[in-house]
C-alpha cells in the first residue's frame, strides 16, 4: 500500500549492507531502496492507504518501456524507471505520475497502436486512445523525494518509515477530473453485476414487454431497459394527408445509373391512398411531385416498379396497367367491368389478379420496349396476394411466381416461356394468406467465380391473417416446396411481407403487431428472425439513397417514416436486445412498481382516471458519503468544474464580438452554436469518466437515496430523495393498506450505521412514502423504529405490511404516526432475506436455511409455521410459481423448485387446541417441502421473476445472475417434448464439445444432482456439430436433421 518499490537482485546486497551500517550506528544512515510514494486524492483521509489492484508493463521501441498501475479507486498511474546514463542496465530512480481516472479494471491491456482496453470489473468495458504519454503537468512523485523524506526524518528503520501516515505527507495531492490524456472511443456493454429484474410493458406505447434490470456498482450503476429486437434509428418523420394503403419505392434505372454500376438508389417514393397516389421525389430532400413523374395520381396504386434500363416505370392500379417509357405513358385497361385486386412487378415482369381467380401475366419485350400480355389462367379460387419474385443476377426474368388464394393455399407457378402460369407446387395453410414474398435469401452481390452461389437460398415467406408467418424453401430448378415449413407467431395483426436489403444481403420485412426481419446468416447458414425495437408499422418497403444506403420507408397511421436498422446484434447464438440506460447514484438494491391514482378520490376529482405507473429504486453504497456531505466537502462527481468555468468565460468573450450585419451574424452564430453544441456533447461524452467519492475515515458510513423514475418517459428521474445520517435503504415494496383506502404507498426498509464485519447496526426503520403531484414526487408520511435486527425484506400482505426483521417476521398495520404491530413469528433460523405473499401464506427465504412457509391465522391473529425445506440453501432470490410452488436461487448458483406437500397446510395448524405444546414445537413435526427441480446455473442468481417475453405467450421463469447473464427456464407442456429433449440431451453429452472440460451432467450437478431440468445450452450445441454427428443423433431420435433443428427453433421462438 501507498508505495511502489522496484526490486532487483543487484539491490539486495546493497540493501543488506545499508541495514548493517544502520544497526551499527557508526555512520550516517543511507538508503539504497528505490521506493516511490503514490500521488493521493486530496479529499481522502490520512489513515486510508492506496491499494494497487492491477499493473501492466508496455514495451516501446529502443528498449523503452513503462508500466501502468491502477488503484482500487480507479486512478491509473504511469510508472517510469530512470537508468544510469553511464550504465543503461542499472536503475537509479523511479517516477509515478497520474495518467487519468478510469473504471476499476480486471486488467489493463495496452496495444501497439496506442490503445488501452479496460475490461471493467463492474459496468461497461471501454477502449481508450492515448492522446499523450508524456505527463509534464500531472501530479508526480519520485523516488528521490521519498528517499529525501526518509533521510530527513528521525526514523532509523527504513521499512517502518514507509507507512500510510508518511505517504500522505510525501505524496502529491490531486483532485480527479475528466480524461485529459486519454479519450474514450468505444464502449462495450457489460451488465455485471445485475441485482434485480422486472418484466412488463411499462412504456405504454409498445406491444412486447420490456426487461428492466438493476446493474452496476457505485457511480457506474444504472437502470437498464432491454427490448428484444434490433435497434432502429428514426431518420425522418412527416405527416401524410390521410391513412395510406400501401407504400413503394422506384429505383433509378436511367442510363446514367446503369452505366455507373453498383447498387442503384431510389428516385421515387409512391404512397397509395384509398382514391389517390402521392409521389415523392428523392434527392437532397424528399419533395412531392405531380404529373412530372408520369404516374397516375387520381387512383390508388397496387404495385409499381422500375421497368427496364431506360428510365421506364410500371404502375398497376385497379383499372389497368400503366407503362411510362421515354416520357410517354401507355395504358392497358381491364376488360369489361373487371377490376384488379392485387398485383406484383419487377424490372421486366408484371402479374395481376382479378376477382374470381383470374391471373394475367405481362412481360417486357426487350426489342420493342413494350409491355406485352403473355398469359392468362384461372386459379380456381379467389386470389388475395401475388409476388412475381426478383430477377436473379445474370438472368432476364424470374422463373417462378407465388400466388396466395383464399382457399388457404399458396401455389408456385412457372414463368418460363412455353410453361407460363403452369402450377409447379402448392402448400396448404392453416389461415388465409395476407401477403407473399418469393426471393433469394443470402448475398445480393454475385461473384464471377460463383463463390457465393452456395449461400443463396430461394425461400417463400407467407404472411397469414392470423398473425403468423410461414417460411418454406423452394427448389430453384423445379419450383417444388420443401417439406418442413417453419411457422412463427408474430402478433395479433395480419402479417404484411416485403423485401429489403440488410448488410448487402436480401432480407424480408414482416409487419404485424411489431416489425420483424428475417434473413440468412451467412456464417452459420441458418435463417434467423428477430424483431425491431420500434412502433408497429402498417406498411414498409426497401429504401436506398446517397445518405442512407440500406433503409426502410414505412407508414404508421398518418405518418411517413424513414428508418435505419442496426443489424449488428442480429445473428449468432444470442438473441438481439437493445439497451437504454438510466444513470444511478449508488448501487441499486431493489426496485418496485407503484401505481398512482389508485387511491380514494376526494370530491369531484377523478383520480383513478389518471392512473400512472412509476418505478421506485432504492440505492445505497457502503463506505461512502451522502451527496450532501460530498458537496460540503467540495467533491465534484463530474470532474469538469474547471472546464465549465473556461467555457463560460469563452462564451462571454464571444458575446462581446459583434458585427455590423447583425442578422447574418446571428444566423451564422446560431449555426456555429448548434455545431459547437454537438461537438461539445461528443467531446464531453468522450472525456467523461466515473469518479468515486472520497473515502470515509471509519466504518459504518453509507450513502443512500430513493429514486422515482418514469418508465413511459425513457426512465427519466422524477424525484430523488437523499437519505442522511448514515442511513441506508436496503429494500422496498408497494403496499396498499385497507385502512388507507387502497392508496399505493412506498415502504422502505432502512438501517443506520451498519457494518459488515462484524455484522452490526445502530437502529432500523420502516419508512412510508406517498406519491404526490401526480406521481412526480415522494412525501414522507412517518418512520417506525423496529427492533430485533436489520430490515432486509418487505411485502404487501392482505392489506397490511409484512416485514422481515432479523429472525422475526412481523405484521404491521398503518397508524397515524407510525406502524402498529399486529402479530409476529420469532425464532426463524438465521435472518429473513426474501419475502413473498400469496393469499394467507407468506413464503420466507432465510439467509442460510432455505425456505419457510408461514400462514396467517386470522381467527387467532397469529403467524404459524406451515412447512420448511430441510436442505440448507443460502437463499439469494425467490419467485412464486403458484399457490404451493416457489422457485429459489441460492448463493452457490443453484436454482431449485420447491412445493408444499398436499395436506400439509391443514395439518400444520392446530384448530382444536388439543395438540400438546411440546408436540407442535418438535422439528420433525413440521412438514417438509418437496424438491421438484434442481439445476446448477454456475453463477449467483440475484433475482427472478415469472413473466412472458411475448405478448400473449406462455410464462417462463426469467432469472439474472451476478455476472449480468439473463436466462430463462421454460416449462414443458407435453410429455412428447420431455421425452424428445431428454433423449437429445443424453446423446449430446458424449458428442458435443465440453467448454468446462467436465461431463455436462456432472457440471449441472455441482452441489446436488440435477433433477427434472434439461440443459438448454447443451441442446443448442446440436447446431454446431458436424453434419455426420447431426445425422447420427437424428437417426437415433427417429427424425431428420431438419426436424431436430426446427424443434429447437420452435422452442426458442416460444420464449421470444
Amino acid at each position: 500500500e501507498d508505495y511502489i518499490e522496484y526490486q532487483h537482485e543487484s539491490l539486495q546486497s546493497s540493501s543488506d549492507d545499508a541495514m548493517q551500517i544502520d544497526n551499527d550506528a557508526t555512520t550516517k544512515k543511507s538508503s539504497t531502496k528505490i521506493i516511490c510514494a503514490i500521488p493521493r486524492r486530496e479529499l481522502d483521509p490520512e489513515n486510508k492507504g492506496i491499494l494497487i489492484t492491477t499493473i501492466t508493463v508496455h514495451r516501446q521501441k529502443k528498449s523503452k518501456f513503462f508500466a501502468l498501475a491502477q488503484s482500487e479507486l480507479g486512478d491509473v498511474y504511469k510508472v517510469t524507471l530512470k537508468v544510469d546514463p553511464a550504465d543503461k542496465t542499472k536503475v537509479v530512480g523511479m517516477t509515478v505520475a497520474l495518467l487519468d481516472t478510469l473504471p476499476v479494471a480486471n486488467a489493463l491491456n495496452v496495444s501497439k497502436l496506442g490503445m488501452l482496453f479496460v475490461p471493467a470489473e463492474f459496468g461497461d468495458h471501454a477502449l481508450y486512445q492515448f492522446e499523450r504519454i508524456d505527463l509534464p503537468d500531472a501530479p508526480t512523485c519520485t523516488s528521490e523525494e521519498s528517499k529525501m523524506a526518509y533521510l530527513e526524518s528521525s526514523e532509523s528503520n527504513e521499512i517502518a518509515f514507509y507507512n500510510t501516515a508518511n505517504a500522505y505527507k510525501i505524496a502529491k495531492k490531486f483532485r480527479p477530473t475528466v480524461l485529459k490524456n486519454l479519450r474514450k472511443i468505444y464502449t462495450m456493454d457489460n451488465a455485471a453485476p445485475t441485482t434485480g429484474v422486472m418484466v412488463g410493458e411499462l412504456a405504454g406505447n409498445e406491444v412486447s414487454p420490456q426487461i428492466y434490470t438493476l446493474n452496476g456498482r457505485g457511480p457506474r450503476s444504472s437502470l437498464r431497459v432491454l427490448r428484444h429486437g434490433a435497434a432502429v434509428t428514426e431518420l425522418a418523420v412527416s405527416d401524410l394527408p390521410g391513412t395510406p394503403g400501401g407504400i413503394f419505392t422506384i429505383a433509378d434505372n436511367s442510363e446514367e445509373a446503369f452505366k455507373a454500376g453498383g447498387k442503384r438508389n431510389d428516385k421515387y417514393i409512391v404512397v397509395s391512398f384509398a382514391d389517390a397516389t402521392l409521389v415523392l421525389s428523392i434527392g437532397e430532400t424528399v419533395e412531392e411531385v405531380g404529373k412530372e413523374s408520369g404516374l397516375l395520381t387520381n387512383a390508388p396504386t397496387l404495385a409499381c416498379s422500375a421497368m427496364g434500363n431506360d428510365g421506364g416505370i410500371v404502375q398497376v392500379h385497379p383499372n389497368g396497367v400503366r407503362h411510362i417509357s421515354k416520357g410517354k405513358a401507355k395504358q392497358w385497361h381491364c376488360p369489361g367491368l373487371k377490376r384488379i385486386e392485387c398485383a406484383s412487378a419487377n424490372e421486366s415482369q408484371v402479374i395481376i389478379g382479378f376477382a374470381g381467380g383470374e391471373v394475367r401475366y405481362f412481360e417486357l419485350d426487350p426489342v420493342s420496349g413494350n409491355l406485352m400480355e403473355s398469359a392468362t389462367r384461372e386459379m380456381g379460387a379467389d386470389v388475395c396476394c401475388l409476388d412475381v419474385g426478383v430477377i436473379p443476377s445474370g438472368k432476364s426474368r424470374s422463373l417462378f411466381a407465388a400466388v396466395g388464394c383464399r382457399d388457404l393455399s399458396v401455389r408456385i407457378v412457372s414463368l418460363e416461356p412455353g410453361h407460363l402460369l403452369t402450377q409447379r407446387s402448392s402448400t396448404a395453410l392453416k389461415a388465409r394468406p395476407h401477403s407473399v414474398v418469393l426471393q433469394q435469401m443470402g448475398s445480393s452481390t454475385s461473384s464471377s467465380g460463383g463463390g457465393n452461389a452456395s449461400i443463396a437460398d430461394t425461400a417463400l415467406t407467407v404472411g397469414l391473417d392470423d398473425g403468423s408467418s410461414v417460411r418454406v424453401s423452394v427448389d430453384a430448378v423445379t419450383g417444388s416446396l420443401g417439406t418442413n415449413p417453419t411457422r412463427r407467431f408474430l402478433g395479433a395483426r395480419p402479417v404484411s411481407v416485403s423485401r429489403i436489403s440488410l448488410e448487402s444481403s436480401s432480407s424480408t420485412l414482416l409487419l404485424s403487431s411489431r416489425p420483424w426481419i428475417s434473413r440468412l446468416d451467412t456464417t452459420s447458414g441458418k435463417h434467423i428472425m428477430g424483431p425491431l425495437s420500434y412502433v408497429p408499422l402498417d406498411h414498409g418497403y426497401s429504401f436506398s439513397s446517397d445518405a442512407i444506403r440500406e433503409g426502410i420507408v414505412g407508414t404508421a397511421g398518418k405518418t411517413l417514416r424513414i428508418l435505419s436498422v442496426d443489424s449488428s446484434g442480429m445473428g449468432g447464438d444470442d438473441e438481439s436486445f437493445n439497451t437504454n440506460k438510466c444513470a444511478l447514484r449508488y448501487t441499486p438494491r431493489q426496485m418496485t412498481l407503484l401505481a398512482t391514482g389508485g387511491g380514494a378520490s376526494s370530491g369531484a376529482d377523478q383520480q383513478p382516471q389518471q392512473r400512472k405507473l412509476v418505478l421506485a429504486v432504492v440505492e445505497s453504497d457502503y463506505n461512502d458519503f451522502g451527496m450532501e456531505t460530498k458537496n460540503a466537502m467540495g467533491f465534484d462527481a463530474t470532474g469538469e468544474g474547471k472546464d465549465v468555468k473556461k467555457q463560460s468565460a469563452d462564451g462571454d468573450a464571444m458575446d462581446m464580438d459583434d458585427s455590423d450585419d447583425e442578422e447574418k451574424e446571428e444566423e451564422k452564430k446560431d449555426d456555429m452554436e448548434e455545431d459547437d453544441e454537438e461537438d461539445d456533447e461528443e467531446e464531453k461524452e468522450a472525456r467523461a469518466t466515473p469518479i468515486r467519492g472520497p473515502l470515509p475515515p471509519g466504518p459504518g458510513s453509507w450513502g443512500s437515496c430513493i429514486r422515482l423514475v418514469d418508465p413511459s418517459d425513457d426512465c427519466n428521474t422524477l424525484d430523488c430523495v437523499e437519505l442522511g445520517r448514515n442511513e441506508a435503504a436496503l429494500c422496498c415494496a408497494s403496499v396498499r393498506f385497507h385502512s388507507r383506502g387502497g392508496e399505493a404507498l412506498l415502504a422502505i426498509g432502512t438501517v443506520t450505521s451498519m457494518t459488515m464485519h462484524p455484522l452490526a447496526h445502530v437502529e432500523s426503520h420502516v419508512a412510508l412514502y406517498r406519491l404526490v403531484n401526480g406521481g412526480k414526487s415522494l412525501q414522507l408520511l412517518h418512520r417506525t423504529k423496529v427492533e430485533d435486527g436489520p430490515v432486509l425484506a418487505l411485502a404487501h400482505f392482505q392489506g397490511r405490511l409484512l416485514v422481515g426483521i432479523g429472525k422475526t417476521v412481523r405484521l404491521y398495520e398503518m397508524g397515524k404516526r407510525q406502524l402498529l404491530r399486529k402479530c409476529e413469528l420469532r425464532g426463524l433460523p438465521t435472518m429473513v432475506k426474501t419475502l413473498q405473499a400469496a393469499g394467507d401464506r407468506a413464503f420466507v427465504g432465510d439467509m442460510l436455511r432455505s425456505m419457510q412457509i408461514v400462514r396467517y391465522d386470522s381467527t387467532a391473529n397469529r403467524l404459524v409455521l406451515v412447512a420448511h425445506d430441510p436442505f440448507p440453501r443460502p437463499v439469494a432470490s425467490q419467485e412464486l410459481l403458484d399457490w404451493n410452488t416457489v422457485a429459489v436461487g441460492d448463493k452457490f448458483g443453484n436454482i431449485c423448485v420447491l412445493r408444499l406437500p398436499r395436506g400439509a397446510d391443514t395439518g400444520a395448524v392446530d384448530l382444536t387446541g388439543t395438540r400438546a405444546l411440546w408436540d407442535s414445537s418438535r422439528e420433525d413435526s413440521t412438514p417438509k417441502m418437496e424438491c421438484l427441480c434442481q439445476y446448477y446455473v454456475g453463477e449467483v442468481v440475484t433475482s427472478m421473476t415469472r413473466a412472458s417475453l411475448v405478448a400473449g405467450g406462455a410464462e417462463s421463469l426469467i432469472y439474472v445472475t451476478v455476472t449480468g447473464r439473463i436466462g430463462a427456464l421454460v416449462p414443458f407442456t407435453s410429455r412428447d417434448d420431455v421425452e424428445f429433449y431428454t433423449q437429445l440431451e443424453g446423446f449430446l453429452r458424449t458428442d458435443a464439445n465440453r467448454p468446462t472440460g467436465r461431463d455436462p451432467c456432472n457440471y449441472r450437478s455441482y452441489y446436488a444432482p440435477v433433477k427434472h431440468v434439461i440443459d438448454g445450452d447443451l441442446c443448442d450445441a446440436f447446431n454446431s456439430l458436424s453434419h455426420e454427428k447431426q445425422s447420427n443423433i437424428a437417426e437415433k431420435l427417429d427424425r431428420t436433421v431438419g426436424e431436430v433443428m426446427k424443434k429447437l427453433e420452435d422452442t426458442r421462438n416460444g420464449l421470444l
